[in-house]
């Protein structure tokens, strides 16, 4: 759209600014376009819940122009939870909103002095009073909003919940009924502003050099996706499926997969295979699939299935992996619906907290829902409260008498109640596990990476992505890469440099070596180009000849660019933000992976068994194939100058 909106909640100010197109040549939009931004102005030391924080809302470039799964959005800022690169990413229609504005990002500096909203038009944007809905969860304001304000176009509404409102340091920021861009502590720095939603009504057309080739291409993989379908039922196997992958010397490679899985299941399809391949974490990181026996059944996504009243899609996205669930006769809930729980959702309330009870999975997922708390974060502190109770560290005096024992669904609920409303116990807990030990011990209990919880894929399953964990700008991150996500993708398919995508043993990725560095890059860079493009990770997965995105940015942008063009923006973006932490004081090098997830000690039963990392060494390797500094993991300067950055911030 070639333009950003910078408000200024101190002044109560609105104004546009004109983006140059190298920038856009540079990094694209969204991440990439925010990474660019909050470099330029955000200044060292800033207090992440202060004025001179900004949080930022960026469309991805391919949002609008018919290219399918590519309708995502990036919030973007400096988290309060790391002190460095914050960002989240969310699905929905609200990506295409922002462009209908006229803008591919908004970006929020200074705090209001009262609660407030933006409402933006294709006419006019204007900050309005929020009184009357600050202390609303995020789904009766989004309702609300919706409801008083007047415009010819139903409105996108962007909101937070009591989470953000509390600055919770573990809140995200909603939209579409409680679908949450969840980490980083985005709602937090939304709520320290005072802004309580980003609503948007407009109407412009959304610019595309080359539509029908974007719709041929679109049209293809549509083709190729409906003649892909799984019979129904077959949920109950996947747990067989997830033991035979941990017991296989070498992983299966098929990104067209992921599609079929997700079209029948959506994410919680993965929960069996998680529990039982070693995939998902269980009892707070230290237990097996021992330990969950029965869980698979617990999970079966076709119970959750047999729930759905509704399957719903993301703009722009053939797949709708995700749907509305009825719940009838719940205990643990007085809510009639709620969103399908995704499986990060139901691993870090279920298996993690050896919790097999369902019906308090989805009352836990509505909670957080409409409260805006990051479930992934919620999910790893709850558990560290229960080992910490188990083994005495905790007593009933400091959890004001919840009985914090492993599978009592009753007490995980309270205490989740607790945290959103920081009352009792929860309130030391609202703001992330490592703040919470800090205050009563039992950090070695603790799994958080540089101060974020990590998502539910055990690092011991997959090297790549321990690697990802800890060398990611924004740490504790799951989607940047993994070893079965390279091999489905193809990459060496449209990169010179990236290695081969080859069946090998498992074993050979515990070992660092230069190749693996290359792989991570190459995952990584990746990842930085999807998120610019606004593209979804499921489409990643499905690999370069199904999902096409370097064919889509050619034809939309009127580019001609090759493979190899397009992973060095992701490589400026992914280099950016890691400057954007030098820049802030962050330190790269002190950022480990707790020695429970590196398999210190080993595990000694399951997949996982006797399985240990030497992930420093890798992330030093990972580092150097970067162009940065392998022991600080800072960008060399070399590097900078040669993919432009210098230049790029002076814009």
């Amino acid at each position: 759209m070639g333009k950003v909106l910078r408000v200024d909640l101190t002044a109560g100010t609105v104004s546009s600014e004109t983006v140059p197109d190298r920038v856009y040549d540079a990094v694209l939009a969204g991440k990439g376009l925010a990474a660019w931004y909050l470099c330029k102005n955000i200044p060292p030391g800033a207090d992440p819940l202060g004025p001179d924080n900004i949080l930022g809302f960026a469309a991805g470039a391919l949002t609008g122009t018919g290219a399918l799964l590519c309708g995502r959005w990036t919030v973007a800022c400096k988290s309060p939870l790391t002190g460095g690169w914050g960002d989240a990413n969310c699905g929905g229609i609200f990506s295409p909103a922002i462009k209908q504005c006229g803008y591919d990002a908004i970006f929020f500096s200074g705090i209001s002095e009262k609660p407030v909203y933006l409402f933006c038009d294709s006419a006019k944007a204007e900050l309005r009073d929020a009184s009357a809905y600050w202390g609303l969860d995020a789904v009766e304001a989004e309702k609300q909003i919706r409801a008083d304000v007047s415009s010819r176009k139903r409105p996108c509404v962007a909101v937070i919940g009591q989470a953000g409102e509390k600055c919770s340091l573990i809140a995200g920021i909603c939209n579409e009924g409680g679908r949450i861009a969840a980490r980083s502590g985005v709602g937090a720095v939304m709520g320290s502003k005072r802004l309580k939603a980003v609503v948007l009504a407009g109407s412009r057309k959304m610019p595309c050099a080359d539509p029908e080739a974007v719709k041929t291409l679109s049209h293809d993989l549509g083709r190729k996706l409906l003649k892909m379908k799984l019979p129904s039922g077959l949920g109950g196997f996947l747990g067989l499926g997830g033991r035979a992958l941990g017991a296989l010397p070498s992983v299966p490679m098929d990104g067209s997969m992921t599609s079929l899985i997700f079209r029948e299941w959506g994410t919680p399809s993965n929960t069996p295979m998680a529990i039982t391949s070693g995939d998902g974490p269980i009892k707070n990181w230290e237990g097996d699939p021992t330990d969950a026996h029965g869980m698979t059944r617990d999970y079966n996504p076709d119970k959750i299935n047999r729930m759905e009243s509704v399957k719903y899609h993301c703009y722009a996205c053939p797949l709708g992996c995700g749907g509305r669930l009825k719940i009838k006769s719940n205990p643990f809930t007085q809510h009639t619906e709620t969103h399908k729980p995704e499986y990060e959702t139901i691993e870090a309330f279920g298996p993690l907290c050896l919790n097999g009870n369902l019906d308090s999975v989805l009352a836990v997922n509505e909670l957080l829902n409409r409260a805006g708390m990051d479930s992934i974060s919620a999910g790893n502190t709850v558990a560290w409260a229960i080992e910490c109770f188990e083994k005495g560290i905790l007593t009933t005096e400091q959890t004001g008498g919840l009985e914090l024992r492993w599978g009592n669904a009753p007490a995980i609920l309270a205490l989740v109640e607790q945290m959103i409303s920081r009352t009792g116990f929860g309130a030391d807990l609202a703001d992330g596990v490592k703040r919470a030990a800090e205050k009563y011990g039992g950090k070695e209990a603790a799994m958080h990476v540089g101060g974020q919880e990590p998502g539910m894929h055990d690092t011991r399953n997959d090297p790549q992505l321990a690697v990802h964990m800890v060398a990611e700008p924004a740490p504790s991150k799951h989607t940047i890469g993994m070893s079965i996500q390279y091999g489905a993708m193809s990459l060496c398919d449209i990169c010179s440099w990236a290695p081969p995508a080859r069946m090998h043993r498992k074993d050979s990725d515990y070992v660092p070596s230069e190749e693996m560095a290359l792989i991570s890059k190459a995952n990584a860079c990746y990842s930085m180009l999807t998120d610019g493009a606004g593209g979804c990770y499921y489409g990643e997965m499905m690999g370069v000849h199904m999902w096409k995105l370097v064919e889509y940015l050619n034809a939309a942008a009127g580019w001609n660019f090759d493979g190899d063009h397009y992973m060095e923006i992701g490589e400026r973006i992914q280099t950016l933000r890691q400057l954007f932490n030098v820049k802030q004081g962050y330190d790269p090098a002190k950022v480990k992976l707790p020695k429970r997830m590196e398999g210190d000690p080993p595990l000694r039963h399951g997949p996982l068994k006797g399985r240990s990392l030497r992930n420093e060494e890798q992330v030093s390797l990972h580092w150097k194939a970067f162009g940065w500094d392998p022991v600080t993991g800072i960008p060399l300067p070399e590097t900078a100058e040669r993919l432009g950055i210098p230049a790029l911030l002076e814009d």
